[in-house]
């Protein structure tokens, strides 16, 4: 049975959930059930972020169905009870929703959608030994804000995360920047939270691969989740004569800031900004000053990689998602399917699922095959982390089905990963 909060309402169970040979790496359905698996989903459904979460009730309509009659591991047959928390965008509330999950529900495993929902729940699960998998923010957002160290040879106790690195973002941001506007001053500026300190961080950051780059980085700092003026930081840039933006916004920020931009007649040759425009609705709001804008790719349809618990494509995921909403596909669609790859994966190769150490060593010994790629733990250089690739792309206008298009430009960090088409200057010149 599936609990619901937040706001959400129980839909009807999605039939026909395509299971291929695939499928045979994750727990079989079955009908009879001795025990009952409690996992716990904290995620950003509503609110601020709730963008990141759009395509989220229905991957969690999609694996209610799948586990409706349960799963078999290990010969042993189990219910499954899913608790489904949204947590509003909030970080108090994710708090609150990490203290529901882990003392009153005590859930075997939880999976935390975003970046507020595993900072929240990240040392009180590590402390009451309760098996958390995490995704969709920056490793180092994840990892360095709690202590983590790089060189231990354990990790954290019970608290996992899987994601690219700031590394593989800037890299690609930082070349397609340079591929526009070579030897350049870029103006950045950077959200607070786990994710923009990430990309901030002066060693490991977007500071050191600009300069690496041969660019010069003009930084505006930090500003906070609820700004919507950035004048001064505008004003800091045109002073300057910035030909390059850069840096970490939600595209509830990069709206006003792009507008009062063009107010103030800043005119740059390149923006390649983290996680601004992943959304094709925050990109359309632009109007056609959209086209060339350049950002990380996380996940799209051109992906080679299949999801073991459907079999399908990357391709036929974000079609079938097209099919059922009517809507473009979105990023976080591969990745909020492939927790679930990790989690079921996990509990599958788990001795007990019941038992926090075992689901913790098998999260610890997992390689697993999802729909965004290998998710790999057991052999990651950074314990308690898998490091995921990304590849970066332009928003263009060219006359499909959609306004814009994201179109991949740059495979530098994941050459497996093909280029749609070349880099343009902003304009789509």
């Amino acid at each position: 049975m599936t609990k619901l909060q937040g706001g959400l309402s129980r839909r009807r169970f999605i039939q026909g959930t395509a299971v291929g040979a695939a499928a045979l790496a994750a727990p079989s359905i079955v009908r009879a059930q001795d025990a009952t698996i409690k996992i716990g989903y904290i995620g950003s459904l509503s609110g601020i972020r709730g963008i990141f979460g759009e395509t989220e009730q229905w991957t969690i309509d999609q694996m209610t169905a799948r586990l409706a009659q349960g799963l078999t591991v290990g010969g042993k047959t189990y219910g499954v009870e899913l608790v489904i928390r949204d947590n509003q965008s909030d970080l108090n509330r994710s708090g609150s929703i990490a203290t529901e999950l882990v003392m009153r529900e005590r859930c075997n495993l939880v999976l935390a959608q975003d970046g507020d929902g595993a900072a929240a729940i990240g040392e009180l699960a590590d402390t009451r030994k309760v098996p958390t998998i995490s995704t969709m923010v920056p490793w180092e957002g994840w990892f360095f804000p709690r202590g983590g160290n790089p060189a231990s040879e354990t990790g954290f106790p019970y608290s996992f995360h899987f994601f690219a690195g700031a590394s593989e973002i800037q890299a690609n941001l930082v070349e397609m920047m340079a591929r526009v506007a070579p030897g350049s001053k870029v103006g950045t500026l950077y959200m607070d939270n786990p994710a923009g300190q990430g990309l901030a961080h002066p060693e490991f950051g977007l500071p050191a691969a600009i300069k690496q780059a041969g660019l010069t980085e003009i930084s505006a700092g930090f500003f906070q989740q609820q700004t919507n003026d950035f004048s001064s930081q505008i004003a800091q840039f045109t002073a300057e004569g910035v030909e390059a933006l850069s840096g970490f916004m939600y595209p509830n920020h990069f709206i006003p800031f792009w507008n009062q931009a063009a107010q103030a007649g800043l005119k740059p040759k390149a923006c390649a900004m983290g996680a601004a425009f992943l959304f094709a609705s925050g990109v359309e709001a632009l109007g056609d000053s959209a086209d060339g804008l350049a950002t990380e790719v996380w996940w799209s349809p051109s992906f080679p990689f299949k999801s073991s618990l459907t079999g399908q494509s990357a391709a036929e995921l974000a079609a079938q998602w097209e099919t059922e909403t009517s809507k473009q596909w979105t990023q976080p669609l591969g990745y909020g399917h492939a927790l679930w790859e990790v989690g079921l994966g996990a509990i599958a190769q788990a001795e007990d699922p019941l038992d926090p150490d075992s689901l913790r060593a098998a999260i610890a010994g997992l390689k697993q095959d999802t729909v965004v790629g290998p998710v790999n733990f057991a052999e990651s250089p950074v314990k308690s982390v898998a490091i995921t690739g990304l590849v970066g792309g332009q928003w263009r206008k060219l006359g499909g089905k959609y306004p814009y298009e994201l179109k991949i430009v740059s495979n530098t960090t994941m050459p497996s990963i093909p280029v749609d088409m070349d880099i343009v200057p902003l304009g789509g010149a």
